[in-house]
């Protein structure tokens, strides 16, 4: 699996939690290079700071277009933090509104809550049929942001399966913690910094790579 480094802070940590979690099943490689990228089996987009600045670093080595490629083959994709939000329409951070990768519908926005950062430990409301949070429903997992998306309405028919979204609350205000939606998985929290629960969340979802690989 391809972690894509395009310049979003430290990520050794969290390449550190996925290789953890392969359990040496797969390999877990750190790279920029776009043939790279398309040859694995599944992608990490980490970030850190600024919506802004990270979908600047991500158009310079294509990620929106290999976020898409992955997703139109259906091999996973995992967004954390940052890497989540920028998968939303759009995100606004002081006045200035930053177009994101659209692969969700939604609006990335500063926290209305009496503390911001939001910064620590925190539950989450897992919706039924969860496959990421099985075996940890109740488990505890560390934040540290600002923005997040606080209202999000699902839109589903006969012929679209809306996402699983997990909710989570800080100073009364309401955010999206983490998103389901067939290949493509995010989390607002991050999993490589969650202890135990954080690191069984990353094999639940390395299964979820692995598993359509074994037949190959």
């Amino acid at each position: 699996m391809a972690v894509l480094d395009y310049g979003s802070g430290n990520l050794r940590s969290a390449i550190r939690a996925l290789q953890r979690a392969a359990e040496g099943r797969a390999e877990v490689v750190l790279t920029a290079d776009r043939d790279t990228v398309e040859d694995s089996d599944a992608l990490v987009v980490p970030g850190v700071g600024a919506f802004a600045a990270c979908m600047a670093g991500l158009r310079q080595v294509h990620g929106p277009e290999l976020i898409g490629r992955f997703l139109a083959g259906g091999r996973p994709v995992l967004g954390i933090c940052v890497g989540m939000q920028i998968l939303f329409e759009r995100g606004v951070e002081h006045g200035v509104e930053t177009a994101g990768c659209a692969e969700w519908p939604g609006v990335v926005e500063r926290l209305r809550a009496p503390v911001v950062p939001h910064m620590g430990w925190n539950t989450v409301a897992v919706p039924s049929g969860s496959r990421l949070f099985a075996g940890i429903e109740d488990q505890r997992f560390y934040f540290v942001h600002s923005y997040g998306v606080r209202d999000w309405t699902l839109v589903t028919n006969d012929r679209t399966r809306a996402p699983l979204v997990t909710w989570a609350e800080h100073g009364g205000d309401r955010f999206v913690a983490a998103v389901e939606n067939g290949p493509l998985t995010a989390t607002q929290f991050h999993p490589e910094k969650s202890g135990d629960a954080g690191a069984a969340l990353l094999r639940n979802w390395v299964e979820t790579v692995i598993a359509p690989t074994r037949g190959r």
